[in-house]
């Protein structure tokens, strides 16, 4: 309680995980099920938010190209309801703490002296390296890993991707989907082989999940229709799999144009 009397809360940022709700840490399920009101991201499966019954749901959610709620909204809606609200959750895509501008969310609690705990999540890059059956690392082939995210929010400087891109290994690329033909020509004007794998998985972990195994060759003149789920582009030679092998590469311009990506 406050020295006025009213409640004063504790909000926990919690992982809804890739999609499937099955995923959903066992914290994280506990939180939902006692929560007071829960802010969610877009693409939140149903069956998730179905956990938090008894709960107040606020959709902030964010998607490119679309209305979205604004961040400093979010962060003073958090602050309000952990004023009038035991048990606030902030349910967020993946895991809260890679590209979910977490950390914004937990300076604004911290300023107003709200508490405040993270509960991790899968991220969208390892759901991808599961379902696919890849391991992102493999002795002798990859040692090095990096997750990035070539979007760049209004009024901030150019993402710097290209360099760590090209330092690693395997590669994850976050909110990329839309930019892809592009990465790929930029990869290979910086000196990345044509030949490099690519593997662009959407809605990973869901029934509704699309693959597509290509080459950055393939990929930088390809035409590639919006997607209507969470896409993750995968680069590297751990991708160079049994499914990629079999494509027919004569035919491979034609499967990249056709994929729901």
């Amino acid at each position: 309680m406050s020295a006025r009397g009213s409640i004063v809360g504790k909000v926990y940022l919690v992982g809804a995980g890739p999609g499937a709700p099955d995923l959903l840490t066992l914290r994280a399920a506990r939180l939902l099920e006692a929560a007071d009101i829960v802010f969610h991201d877009a693409l939140v499966h149903p069956d998730i938010l179905a956990l938090a019954g008894r709960a107040r749901q606020i959709d902030v959610g964010k998607r490119y190209g679309k209305v979205s709620t604004e961040q400093r909204f979010i962060n003073r809606a958090l602050i309000e309801a952990a004023r009038t609200h035991s048990l606030v959750v902030r349910l967020k895509g993946g895991d809260p703490m890679l590209f979910g501008r977490a950390q914004e969310e937990l300076d604004a609690l911290k300023a107003a002296g709200i508490e405040c705990e993270v509960v991790p999540g899968v991220t969208a890059a390892l759901a991808a390296a599961a379902t696919l059956k890849v391991s992102l690392t493999r002795r002798g082939i990859a040692r090095t890993v990096v997750f990035l995210t070539p979007r760049v929010g209004k009024g901030e400087s150019a993402s710097e991707w290209l360099a760590p891109a090209l330092a690693a290994d395997s590669v994850v690329l976050y909110m990329a989907a839309g930019a892809a033909t592009s990465i790929a020509a930029s990869l290979i004007g910086a000196g990345k082989p044509g030949a490099t794998p690519v593997a662009l998985v959407e809605s990973a972990t869901l029934p509704e999940e699309r693959r597509l195994f290509t080459t950055l060759e393939a990929l930088q003149s390809a035409k590639l229709p919006p997607a209507t789920g969470p896409v993750v582009v995968c680069v590297g030679e751990v991708f160079r799999e049994s499914s990629f092998k079999e494509i027919d590469h004569a035919n491979l311009m034609r499967e990249v144009s056709s994929a729901r990506l």
